[in-house]
């Protein structure tokens, strides 16, 4: 339990570390989008979207790895369960959530930042 919650959180620092790094990468089109009007949950949303979408391909492609994987490591056992459909989409929407913490903190910071700073070379 414990190395998961460790895994959990390299991986977080991971997504946190690609986050920033987008965002810095796109500061100048999050300033000209900021002063053309956009909102905040605007600019959130375009930034976490690129991200949700690489983390919800990676659970369809995760899903009937780990269905093939518990079905065969299941068989070897006397007294077998079935494995649930449910589980495969809550595990989804958990990391879909974590990852959209991890995300959504370094957007708001980015869209939250004063539009000149970033433009004031230009």
């Amino acid at each position: 339990m414990y190395f998961t919650g460790l895994a959990i959180f390299v991986a977080c620092l991971g997504l946190f570390g690609l986050a920033s790094f987008t965002a810095e990468r796109r500061q100048k089109e999050i300033s000209v989008r900021k002063i053309l009007g956009s909102s905040v949950f605007k600019l959130v949303e375009l930034l976490s979207k690129e991200t949700m979408r690489w983390v919800l391909f990676a659970n369809i492609i995760a899903w009937p790895i780990a269905w093939y994987g518990m079905r065969q490591w299941l068989q070897q056992f006397a007294y077998r369960t079935e494995i649930r459909l449910w589980v495969f989409f809550a595990s989804g929407i958990i990391a879909l959530m974590i990852a959209f913490i991890t995300v959504s903190y370094q957007s708001i910071k980015t869209a939250i930042t004063n539009p000149v700073h970033n433009l004031r070379d230009e």
